[in-house]
């Protein structure tokens, strides 16, 4: 399998900044939307329905304000990472029994064995420094971000 790096698996048109939904639902549907018109999903509900089955295994809440939704899925064309943030604080479960407002969606392609661990690895280590956390939840630039997981996170 070759490196896999933040930039194979993230773009611009994946973030949104802005998040528009009210609850963990209408976000959730969102995110795989944003997925989906990158071209990274063959059918946005399939996806959502392996998303929904995670969700239902454990606790997707990291603590923080911080929300990794994630599903391994045939629907999946390439695996992929999408980032979303709300201005509002949106109900979830967590670890720490706090709302969320930073989702990062990971999506998995069903055939990728190893890939779910090293991506959940580089995002987790990116999520470790307090300087990144604070920063993606103030940046408005995308590159930044990018930027940000790039540099912290690194290479596997």
């Amino acid at each position: 399998m070759e490196e896999l790096s933040i930039r194979s698996v993230l773009n611009e048109q994946r973030i949104d900044l802005h998040l528009k939904g009210q609850t963990k639902d209408e976000v959730l549907d969102e995110m795989v939307d944003l997925l989906f018109k990158d071209s990274v999903l063959s059918s946005k509900e399939q996806f959502l329905k392996d998303v929904y089955y995670r969700e239902g295994e454990g606790i997707t809440g990291i603590g923080d304000g911080i929300a990794i939704p994630h599903g391994k899925s045939d629907s999946v064309l390439h695996t992929a990472v999408a980032i979303g943030r709300s201005d509002h604080d949106l109900e979830w479960r967590s670890i720490d029994d706090k709302p969320v407002r930073l989702i990062i969606m990971l999506a998995i392609k069903s055939v990728d064995k190893t890939v779910h661990m090293k991506l959940l690895s580089n995002v987790a280590t990116s999520l470790c420094q307090r300087d990144v956390i604070e920063q993606i939840f103030i940046s408005e630039d995308k590159e930044e971000i990018i930027e940000l997981f790039e540099q912290k996170g690194g290479k596997e």
